[in-house]
């Protein structure tokens, strides 16, 4: 170990962090600074990374869960080699910048995850974790390793309070996934000032009743950090985490240690002392120290050499496994294609929840896509998530498909984005609708991040019944179709439901929501006879009239095939009915396409179990609805619908009025 070089490495990063901020006016300098030391040694002596091949996929992660302190990623990338300049350092939080103000995942090279909600990281982390075990019993084969690495995470006092962190580090105790190594940088500070004021837990005694096996040091030994990760590297049967005293804001003179440095620029004055005292001209901006480039060129030629060995061993496990070659070349690409499934076939008329629809399709889907992989939060009977073929995911088995992430909202939804950040798995996840709110947070991140995740959200509506308002979702598709780049569908029938499992698995740029009943709905007969292809538009005509409509009604779910009864009833009206699978994609199509659909000239009537919130705007002429605009009671379903005056007569009744 060069602790030398480490030193000046750690000290370039200090400089970096504090010029880029300053030159910001903004951001976070505290924890770069603290850390600096640990970072170069991760960079420098732990990480197996190749920095022109940031994508390798048998390089260790490294996640910054506390991604305030994106600096010192930044700046260890670019002291690294990755494709990130000392101009975009220089950047820092610029509009349109490869150095955003917390790490973007897509936007700079090396950067794992998408940072800054805290605790998002960790749990990322976990499912990072579980996707190499899953890989690795998988694929490695004989004496071939051809997935073999760690994932690392630099968490802060903040991340521990976060219950996140809390619900994946339990999950990852329990599953034992031991290639996770979690760096806990206590400095004991806040925005508000010191943890006392509100944290005095032992974070230590907690991951240990987790099943974690848990180390402390000081955050600049790094002989004795470099000892103790190759004491949690000996045993693979426990996650660790190291618990790190430091000094946040180390090297700024009057600054460090105190509760101002976590977000505030030092100052042209600081800096100048830091400088001074690091021995560099105070006017020196961005340095760089002696040797750091050097150093580092030396590792970039034996990370070269170390991907080369990778790449030659696969090379030699494809020659001798050509069927799991396959397989795996499928796996690493986005998505596997669907041609091979077997999507199950409904007779008009015939009638399931599509809940049960859906667990059918992802039957078929997982027996003709390898890597699909999912589970629900204990609910798994309810959403219809378990796939009997599959096996289960835990320590005695590692092939198992079946995850089961017990009562943990929202460490499934982030441990699902970890598994994503990762590559090679596709997971979905289950929950009731009315349980999204526990998990919005990893949706939103997921959304931002762009990544294909599935959400299975079922018990969609007040018809939930018995269990009355406090799991009736009435607000809950409004919340969600609000979220920028999340596809929300609400299938109509078991046939629209297999065709939403196919759009939520092909779309890769954004993750997808399904919304399913619990109650049984019928197979309606469709006028459209290309519906499957003008579904995925977002609407199509369920139920025409001859001649122009004088009224369209815009359904979605389990009210549609009610509002066919209602127009039904009035035979003698020109009532056209559409099935609005996804309201934002037919809000995106061509106003002259939608207008076909719902001429200007026709009355529309919007009709949805929940809050009319965005259906009032869906047409220029203007909409009226039937909705639900407070929280629902207990008691049959059936008795709920007459209550709240969406069973056929009751709509029927309401498009006379309009009429």
């Amino acid at each position: 170990m060069e602790l030398q070089a480490l030193q000046a490495v750690a000290n370039s990063v200090r400089t970096l962090t504090m010029d880029a901020v300053e030159k910001a006016k903004s951001g976070h300098p505290g924890l770069p600074m603290g850390l600096a030391e640990l970072g170069a040694l991760l960079y420098g002596e732990v990480l197996k990374h190749h920095p022109p091949e940031p994508k390798w996929p048998n390089r260790d992660r490294l996640v910054l869960s506390a991604g305030h302190g994106s600096m010192l990623l930044y700046s260890l990338l670019h002291l690294s080699g990755y494709e990130l300049s000392l101009e975009d350092i220089k950047q820092f939080r610029q509009l349109g910048s490869k150095t955003p103000g917390h790490p973007e995942f897509g936007v700079t090279a090396g950067v794992e995850v998408t940072g800054g909600p805290l605790g998002q990281g960790l749990a990322n982390a976990v499912g990072m974790a579980l996707a190499e075990t899953m890989l690795a019993a998988k694929f490695n084969a004989g004496r071939h390793k051809i997935v073999d690495h760690y994932t690392y995470v630099i968490a802060s006092d903040g991340d521990m309070m976060e219950g996140v962190a809390s619900e994946a580090a339990s999950l990852a105790g329990h599953l034992g996934l031991g290639k996770l190594i979690v760096f806990y940088d206590s400095n004991r500070i806040t925005i508000e000032g010191s943890t006392d004021l509100a944290f005095s837990e032992d974070v230590l005694k907690r991951f240990d009743s987790y099943g974690w096996r848990t180390m402390q040091s000081s955050a600049y030994d790094l002989p004795g950090i470099a000892a103790m990760i190759a004491e949690a590297k000996k045993n693979a049967e426990r996650p660790t985490v190291i618990r790190l005293e430091s000094v946040i804001g180390k090297g700024a003179p009057t600054m460090e240690g105190k509760h101002a440095v976590h977000g505030t620029p030092l100052g042209a004055e600081e800096c100048k002392r830091a400088k001074q005292a690091l021995g560099i001209p105070e006017e020196a901006m961005f340095h760089i120290f002696p040797g750091v480039r050097e150093y580092f060129a030396a590792k970039q030629k034996a990370w070269a050499s170390a991907h080369r060995a990778w790449e030659a061993e696969l090379a030699a496990w494809k020659a001798a496994n050509p069927e799991l070659a396959r397989q795996w070349d499928l796996w690493q690409a986005p998505k596997v294609a669907l041609s091979g499934a077997a999507m199950p076939e409904y007779k008009t008329g015939e009638s399931l929840a599509t809940r049960v629809a859906s667990g059918k399709a992802l039957a078929a889907l997982s027996n003709a896509v390898g890597n699909l992989i999912g589970g629900s939060a204990d609910l798994a009977p309810s959403n219809n998530t378990y796939v009997k073929e599959a096996g289960d995911f835990n320590r005695a088995n590692r092939l198992g498909r079946n995850l089961h992430f017990g009562i943990r909202e929202h460490g499934m939804g982030a441990i699902c984005n970890g598994i994503l950040y990762h590559g090679g798995l596709r997971p979905y996840c289950g929950t009731f609708l009315v349980f999204s709110d526990y998990m919005r947070p990893a949706i939103r991140v997921a959304a931002i991040a762009k990544l294909p995740a599935i959400y299975v959200f079922t018990h969609d509506s007040i018809f939930v019944g018995e269990d009355g308002p406090t799991h009736e979702p009435v607000e809950h598709l409004a919340a969600l179709r609000c979220i920028p780049n999340l596809l929300v569908l609400r299938p109509a029938d078991a046939e629209e439901t297999a065709e939403a499992w196919r759009m939520a698995y092909e779309r890769l740029d954004g993750p997808t929501a399904l919304i399913l009943t619990r109650q049984n709905l019928p197979v309606l007969a469709k006028a459209d006879g290309a519906w499957r292809s003008t579904l995925r538009r977002g609407a199509y005509v369920v139920r025409d009239c001859a001649g122009e409509p004088e009224l369209v009604v815009a359904a979605s779910g389990s009210e549609v095939h009610v509002a066919v009864a209602a127009a039904e009833q009035l035979k003698d009206r020109r009532i056209r009915v559409l099935s609005v699978l996804c309201r934002e994609e037919f809000a995106r199509q061509p106003a002259e396409w939608r207008r076909k659909l719902a001429p200007p000239a026709a009355r529309k009537l919007a009709f949805e179990a929940g809050v009319r919130q965005g259906w009032i705007g869906l047409f220029e002429e203007g909409v009226d609805a039937v909705s639900i605009e407070r929280f629902g009671e207990s008691g049959p379903y059936a008795k709920l619908a007459e209550h709240f005056g969406i069973t056929a007569p009751a709509v029927a009744e309401r498009m006379r009025k309009l009429l």
